[in-house]
């Protein structure tokens, strides 16, 4: 299944926090360069060591970028969301990506031509500015990521992707088999499913096949391992309007919608 121009606002592309961050006047220069695409779950953005023509920019989409072993295995080092963008290797030395990037839950996103964004990089202006903050990020997300597969429990490892994904769809629910999770997790079946077992039987989901249901969302952060709230606490001192509330206590907020702001906030 293929990705399809849509008919979106160029505003729209504001719900996603990096472009929300930019001064007017580079906003001004980069939104007729942008156009919104539906993404459908599983669509491949661009495959390992594969040449990346566009950056992609969510907005109510998330890419998951993914390990592929030898053997074809895969495992999720990363996910991208409205906080983010697709493509930085585009303006760090290289227009290859090293990991599979594939939409994973779908939604829309916005995509830029990579001539174009290298362009404005180079300018040295606040997309600069805005672009290196994410890109430590990114890569402090993918560092943790590690971390967690290496030495926190499936049940725990569950509960951390769990809650990031919640966070950027601002949702209770998350459509996913335990198949296609095991593979993102880089795990067995088995280990998903006794995972999910654990975390119902503790009252914190419910799950039919293809839906998780976070019933408990205080109980879920409090049995996740300290991953989540690094990964939290980093992408919430990002440059451009919070997404999520500071704490980590209760929901966050419904909808997409982000409120324009007129020029770079501080970290």
């Amino acid at each position: 299944m293929g990705m399809s121009s849509a008919a979106v606002p160029v505003d729209d592309a504001l719900q996603n926090k990096l472009l929300a961050a930019l001064p007017e006047s580079d906003w001004g220069r980069l939104q007729r360069h942008l156009s919104g695409i539906a993404a459908p779950a599983g669509k491949t953005l661009c495959e390992s060591h594969a040449d990346l023509d566009h950056a992609y920019f969510p907005t109510t989409s998330i890419v998951s970028l993914l390990h592929i072993a030898p053997d074809g295995a895969s495992t999720e080092i990363a996910t991208i969301g409205n906080e983010g963008m697709v493509g930085v290797t585009l303006f760090m030395g290289g227009g290859t990506m090293q990991k599979r990037a594939v939409v994973q839950f779908k939604g829309q996103m916005f995509r830029l031509r990579r001539e174009v964004l290298k362009e404005e990089f180079s300018r040295g202006g606040a997309l600069q500015d805005v672009l290196l903050r994410y890109t430590n990020v990114l890569l402090m997300q993918t560092s943790q990521t590690a971390v967690c597969n290496r030495r926190h429990s499936i049940d725990q490892q569950m509960c951390r992707w769990m809650l990031l994904n919640l966070d950027r769809l601002a949702s209770e629910e998350l459509t996913m088999t335990h198949e296609l999770l095991a593979n993102t997790l880089g795990v067995r079946r088995e280990g998903v499913t006794d995972a999910a077992r654990k975390l119902h039987a503790a009252g914190l989901i419910n799950y039919r096949r293809g839906l998780i249901t976070v019933t408990d969302r205080a109980g879920i952060e409090a049995y996740c391992c300290e991953c989540y709230g690094v990964m939290r606490h980093a992408y919430d001192r990002l440059p451009g309007p919070h997404l999520y509330p500071l704490s980590l206590n209760g929901r966050p907020p419904h909808g997409n919608g982000v409120e324009r702001i007129p020029a770079l906030a501080t970290v």
